[in-house]
């Protein structure tokens, strides 16, 4: 009887430090890691970074890691993600998204690419976070800038709500995101958060959390964004 009593009050102990474990080792928590990764490679890549002139104005970052590509004449894509938005203390906990969608031009191979949205407006990023959200349809979207080639950017560039970047690592010709749709995870943020919140739930009204690794993501975020 003794140590049945015993054996349920350490259950009870240790219930919250092994729910509080979970989120770290799930696959949303994977792919939050995997973002940290290839954002601080990107912006440790001297001349072919994102300039600071333009990430330090970004209204939201979004990162998906090893964005599949591939196609003959239509390709076709898909991937899994997070975003951030700036708030007045520095950089929301991150959503879980989607980007499905396809486009037509001279295009051949597969690809394995890491994506990255930065979110110049804060209209297109109310928009993007709250609806189904078709890049090049529902926000105009350009190829942003890197290193000292920001200097010579197009007004077009300058006045797109979202500059995209890629970096690939695979053979493929053509590659573009106009076309691509992007929506909320909520089955991720639920997996990572225990709640079922929708993306502007997380990223405008704050009701995400700093558990692992979401200190590591935000001190990425500060550390390159910060105005």
């Amino acid at each position: 009887m003794r140590f049945s009593t015993v054996a349920v009050v350490l259950a009870l102990t240790l219930a919250p430090s092994v729910a509080s474990a979970q989120p770290s080792d799930s696959s949303e928590a994977a792919r939050l890691r995997e973002a940290i990764t290839v954002f601080n490679e990107i912006m440790s890549a001297g001349d072919q970074s994102i300039p600071r002139a333009i990430i330090t104005k970004a209204e939201g970052i979004a990162i998906f890691p090893n964005t599949i590509k591939g196609g003959f004449i239509v390709g076709g894509q898909r991937g899994r993600g997070l975003i951030s938005a700036r708030t007045a203390d520095g950089w929301s906990s991150p959503a879980f998204m989607t980007i499905t969608g396809g486009s037509i031009g001279l295009q051949i191979g597969g690809q394995a690419a890491d994506l990255i949205l930065i979110i110049m407006q804060r209209r297109g990023l109310e928009s993007l976070v709250r609806n189904q959200f078709k890049l090049g349809a529902d926000a105009a979207v350009a190829a942003g800038p890197v290193g000292r080639d920001a200097q010579a950017s197009t007004d077009l560039q300058l006045r797109a709500e979202i500059l995209s970047y890629s970096r690939a690592r695979g053979l493929f010709a053509g590659v573009t995101v106009n076309g691509s749709t992007v929506r909320g995870d909520r089955d991720a943020n639920e997996r990572f958060y225990g709640k079922r919140l929708d993306t502007a739930q997380v990223v405008l009204q704050g009701m995400g959390d700093t558990r692992a690794p979401v200190p590591d993501w935000l001190d990425v975020l500060n550390r390159y964004a910060k105005p």
